[in-house]
């Protein structure tokens, strides 16, 4: 009965494992619009034996395009001791540089860099009619159309991919919504990766900001596309997009990030966000600085310094960023359509020739017979989850130092954000779908959580899958006092205990929701887009509400962890169709599939 209930099992695992992700675009129309009073605070700790220290900043400047546009004002940097010299300068890309010099290290340096932004994102309809290929372009798109170190648009795998992306094309916005659309279904975000070049993505299929900006730049510049990169700051206040099914919440982390301008002779330039899955950016973008790649674009905020070949110490660098709303109004509508890349992609309405990639909705999942569940031996370990985060880091401190030569070092602005949800807030709840592929007897879900304080308990629901949402309870966790949890800074795994009871899962989706009682501050780490799961697989409602109309566009960091069967020692099993009568028993029986061990 055994072998019967592995042949079955590989059938319906085969039959799971094999249906294609429906379509995920959305198209948005609206307007959202800002007044921000940006603050970026840094102290400066000096080590010992400092000869000289040099900071730089970029100057934020207004901006306008057909989609976003940044009016900025009250520009302000204030330096505390006051350096030796002080120079304003603009570079090659248009950036103005502050460069400040003290010759005389102080003890410790404090840096306020302040200004008023009025930000809009208007997504009305979009029309472009340049052709594509473009031809020639203006000399001044010159050098963003170069391959360079981080983007090696010259590299024959680049070449190869972006042309058979871009095959059958006739218009430019048809090139950069294919290109973007697989940069989105092949590159899963990760903080922080190993390099942030576009070949490395390519090959690794992961990254974080600077690789999505850097790999769609490599692509769209190979086929003769301009594109300049874009460094800036996001801010974390949410936004909304309604929709047919309920409301898309969206979200950044608080901290610097990267992304795109792409050149329409008929448009100018126009923003787009890879790894934020959308092709606009949202008015809780600061934009900074400008230039052909992030090895260029590293003056805001960059350190240099000299110190004595004998120093025992370097400097360290703390860093704060506050934006305060004095006026915030968005209002957004969606419409998903057929057609688009499998995951998440957010697009005004654009009027252009270009085709639409369909994509088949998945079948329903296979229902697994009951006496399957029974007959499994459960003896293999088992690990799955959303597991790639920056654990037990301090974000007040992410920076790396690098040595420059001699006894020259630099400290250059960090990527590393820190993106998380208040979960143990009283007015919500939240909950993170889990898609199993094999058979699991649980034992135990972890989370990557902070504990800021308060006091309280916490414990995990497990709860099925009704339609895309939670659904009936199945199973609880043992509790965890919070003072359980270490309160230092940083996010770790916070384990949940399910050993008392050890429900089996069958392949399929589950959803697993952090209760909690008392006043505990605990937040849940997250990573952009959905690295795992399926789109909407990360959801929230009111305390009081019934139905889980709410959707993150974000995946919480989470990992399952258990026991499974050694169905990988199976032979697979070509069965269409799976039912429970003796006769299609009898014939599986025959097929004599199973491998001796």
């Amino acid at each position: 009965m055994y072998r019967l209930a592995i042949q079955i099992l590989c059938a319906l695992l085969l039959a799971l494992a094999a249906s294609p992700a429906g379509a995920e675009n959305i198209t948005v129309q609206g307007d959202m619009g800002s007044t921000i009073r940006y603050v970026l605070e840094e102290k400066v700790i000096s080590g010992d034996g400092m000869r000289k220290i040099v900071m730089s900043f970029v100057i934020p400047q207004s901006f306008d395009s057909p989609t976003y546009r940044q009016d900025i004002s009250d520009f302000s940097l204030e330096l505390k001791p006051k350096p030796q010299d002080r120079q304003e300068t603009t570079d090659a890309r248009g950036n103005r540089v502050v460069t400040a010099t003290w010759t005389e290290p102080p003890g410790a340096v404090d840096v306020k860099l302040s200004c008023n932004a009025v930000n809009r994102t208007n997504l009305k309809l979009l029309e472009t009619r340049t052709p594509f290929p473009l031809g020639r372009t203006d000399a001044a798109m010159e050098d963003y159309l170069k391959a360079t170190e981080q983007v090696q648009s010259d590299n024959p795998k680049i070449r190869s991919l972006a042309a058979d992306l871009t095959k059958d094309v006739k218009t430019e916005f048809d090139a950069v919504q294919r290109v973007i659309s697989w940069v989105v279904d092949h590159v899963r975000y990760v903080s922080p990766p190993a390099q942030y070049d576009a070949m490395y993505s390519l090959q690794s299929g992961k990254g974080n900001c600077q690789n999505y900006s850097h790999l769609s730049a490599a692509l769209l510049r190979s086929v003769g596309i301009p594109v300049r990169i874009i460094n800036g700051v996001t801010l974390d206040r949410a936004y909304d997009v309604s929709w047919d099914r309920g409301v898309m919440t969206f979200k950044m982390g608080k901290g610097r990030h990267s992304w795109i301008e792409v050149w329409f002779p008929d448009l100018g330039w126009v923003p787009f966000d890879p790894q934020s899955t959308v092709l606009f950016v949202s008015n809780r973008f600061i934009r900074v600085e400008v230039g052909v790649d992030n090895n260029e674009t590293k003056n805001d905020g960059l350190m240099r310094w000299s110190q004595l070949a004998n120093a025992r110490t370097k400097p360290t660098l703390q860093e704060n960023i506050d934006a305060a709303f004095a006026k915030d109004a968005v209002k957004i509508r969606g419409n998903r359509q057929a057609y688009g890349p499998k995951n998440l992609l957010l697009t005004p309405n654009v009027k252009a020739d270009f085709k639409q990639i369909i994509i088949e909705p998945p079948p329903p999942p296979p229902v697994i017979p009951e006496d399957v569940k029974k007959e499994l031996r459960y003896d293999v370990p088992f690990l799955y989850g959303n597991l790639d985060y920056p654990e037990n880091i301090d974000f007040a401190f992410p920076r790396a130092t690098k040595k420059s030569g001699g006894n020259q070092f630099e400290m250059a602005r960090s990527f590393l954000v820190e993106t998380a949800e208040y979960v143990t807030t009283k007015a919500t709840q939240y909950a993170q779908v889990v898609v199993l592929q094999k058979p699991v007897k649980l034992q135990m879900v972890g989370l990557a959580l902070h504990n800021f304080g308060g006091d309280g308990q916490l414990w995990i629901d497990i709860y099925r899958d009704n339609g895309g949402k939670p659904g009936a309870p199945l199973a609880t966790s043992k509790i965890v006092n919070l003072d359980q949890l270490s309160p230092k800074p940083g996010y770790r795994w916070a384990d949940f205990d399910f050993t008392k009871d050890n429900p089996i899962l069958m392949p399929g989706s589950y959803w697993i929701a952090l209760g909690f009682t008392g006043d505990p501050i605990v937040n849940w780490f997250y990573t952009y887009g959905k690295p795992v799961g399926p789109v909407y697989g990360t959801r929230y409602k009111g305390i009081f509400d019934e139905d889980w109309s709410g959707a993150l566009a974000f995946e919480f960091n989470y990992r399952v962890a258990g026991l499974t069967t050694k169905g990988d020692t199976v032979a697979p099993v070509a069965v269409k169709k799976v039912s429970e009568g003796d006769r299609m028993k009898k014939k599986l029986l025959k097929k004599r599939v199973i491998r001796k061990r």
